[in-house]
């Protein structure tokens, strides 16, 4: 096969990342017509349809092989960026610039201990984008190439790619103060968790019952559920009293300190081990993003518990 047109590739990433052709057609600042263009001429070169014109717009599987062939010229570029960077200073440009690098990670590390982590690449102009998802589905997004890393509770490293232990965040049930004493005065039981409002993530979360079903010994559980995505906003939705949710205790350790919440499930907490997979390739990017994500960990979470990744 003749050398892949770098601007074909990118394009493709653009339709598949922006989700259709006129927004990929803005991001690149060309025209919607030079959009289909590209890749017409990328899909007459490999021979194949790339992309499937469906609502939700979706990647062939040959789509999500150059897909992830953009992503590592992607990361190519960005290496070398840093590189000349070390040697000649403002050689590189502008951080405008800067090749995108797209990673996956659960919206409760970005809510505690993720984003100090990489606060120091992206003011060094590392290109970042930072997808957020369910901690079981953040996998997905690195599976269909669309991301160079992910931190995720899947615990089997995907094929060509590296796994990285990051720890445990322990979750724990928690209620507005005043609210608890008159909805659950004793706390968390058999007898009351069906009648409580759970607020969970979204559809996909499932971490309210599997709390609620360890704590309580419990096999069937159907709990009633509000949904909220967004972990600052699941804390915000307790504190206004709406219901009851399982939290990450690095984010309301302050509030049950102050009073303001309280622990309705005293000595249960549920670990979910987290770990770091991105692509096994030689970058000093990816070794990068790492050694962050590893070092944050480290003095925020605590050991993995060895156990099942939790949901």
């Amino acid at each position: 096969m003749s050398t892949l047109d770098t601007n074909a590739l990118e394009c493709l990433a653009a339709i598949v990342e922006e989700g259709g052709f006129e927004r990929a057609a803005v991001r690149l600042s060309i025209t919607q017509s030079a959009v289909s263009q590209r890749l017409r001429s990328l899909e007459v070169q490999v021979g194949t349809v790339l992309i499937v014109r469906s609502r939700p717009l979706r990647a062939t599987s040959a789509g999500r092989l150059l897909l992830k062939h953009a992503m590592q010229m992607r990361l190519l570029r960005a290496d070398l960026e840093r590189d000349l960077k070390d040697l000649a200073p403002g050689a590189s440009g502008s951080s405008r610039n800067a090749e995108r690098i797209s990673i996956a990670i659960n919206a409760d590390s970005i809510a505690t201990w993720a984003l100090p982590a990489l606060g120091r690449l992206a003011q060094q102009g590392l290109g970042l984008e930072i997808i957020t998802d369910d901690q079981d589905f953040t996998i997905e997004w690195l599976r269909e190439g669309q991301v160079l890393g992910c931190v995720t509770t899947v615990k089997q490293a995907l094929r060509s790619c590296r796994l990285v232990p990051l720890g445990a965040m322990s979750y724990v049930a928690v209620a507005e103060t005043g609210w608890a004493a008159e909805h659950c005065p004793g706390g968390l039981s058999p007898q009351n968790f069906r009648s409580l409002p759970f607020i969970a993530f979204n559809r996909k979360d499932d971490l309210q019952s599997e709390f609620v079903g360890r704590a309580l010994k419990l096999k069937q559980i159907a709990l009633s559920q509000l949904y909220v995505p967004s972990s600052e906003g699941q804390v915000r939705a307790v504190l206004d009293g709406w219901g009851v949710s399982v939290v990450p205790q690095l984010q309301v350790s302050e509030l049950l300190r102050q009073g303001r919440l309280v622990d309705i499930a005293p000595g249960h907490a549920l670990p979910v081990d987290l770990y770091w997979h991105c692509w096994n390739l030689d970058s000093a990017v990816l070794d990068a993003l790492t050694e962050a994500l590893t070092r944050a960990a480290r003095l925020s979470l605590t050991p993995n518990s060895g156990s099942a990744a939790a949901p």
